[in-house]
């Protein structure tokens, strides 16, 4: 696979070519210091990987991945700061890697490419979220689309409940999340609530037009009068 190495430090370059050179099938292909440059180098080299700092002169890494339309390599943020990785995932990184960069998880980053096709593209507002990243106290996790159960808005964040009952929390607001999410799976029963249509076990309705949602897991949620019918022809439908 072929690789370019983003980084404003030129020691970090080293380190992360070092550890790279010793896979076989790598080939680094060039290195930049700065964002103006990985853009220009991207577009000449066509690697099939980019691994990228956020922190640099000439536009920040995660500019410089929004930014690579025509020749999008698989891309790997190696960083010292661990608050961008809500961002960095939303543009679909492949990997978020902390500095230092530690032997197996560089590899297991590898491993990961390897599986999957390197040419990702450039997510668009209409294109529907598959997975999230969520945390739980100073952890990132990964979280299938089919694994959500709901999702609730918290005191200005969102909770995400697994369908096995798990908690986490994301920064993105249900507006963004029902704009990303597949319609037909996805329906916002209230302004605080998100649900996952195939967790839907009971409907109850309730005086005054509203109803309260029963889900596989045991969680009960509030629909809200001006949803309640919406819902039902959804589930109808789906």
């Amino acid at each position: 696979m072929r690789v370019v190495i983003a980084d404003d430090e030129a020691p970090a370059r080293q380190f992360l070519r070092r550890l790279l050179t010793s896979h076989n099938d790598v080939e680094i292909v060039g290195e930049a210091e700065d964002g103006t440059e990985v853009i220009g180098l991207v577009a000449t080299a066509k690697p099939d990987v980019l691994f990228l700092d956020i922190q640099m002169p000439g536009g920040n890494g995660l500019e410089v991945a929004a930014g690579l339309m025509k020749h999008r390599p698989a891309i790997v943020f190696c960083t010292a700061y661990e608050q961008h990785a809500i961002e960095a995932f939303e543009l679909e990184a492949v990997d978020y890697l902390l500095k230092p960069v530690s032997r197996s998880r560089l590899g297991q980053a590898l491993d990961r490419i390897r599986r999957t096709d390197p040419a990702q593209p450039v997510p668009k507002a209409h294109e529907r979220l598959s997975r999230f990243l969520a945390r739980r106290g100073g952890n990132f996790v990964v979280i299938p689309a089919s694994k959500a159960a709901y999702f609730e808005s918290v005191d200005g964040l969102t909770k995400i409940v697994t369908v096995t009952g798990e908690a986490y929390w994301m920064d993105s607001p249900l507006q963004v999340l029902e704009q990303r999410l597949d319609a037909q799976r996805f329906f916002r029963v209230s302004r605080n609530a998100l649900i996952n249509l195939n967790e839907v076990a009971e409907v109850h309705p309730l005086p005054g037009g509203s109803a309260e949602l029963l889900l596989r897991g045991g969680p009960r949620l509030e629909v809200s009068r001006r949803r309640y019918r919406s819902l039902l022809e959804v589930i109808e439908k789906s």
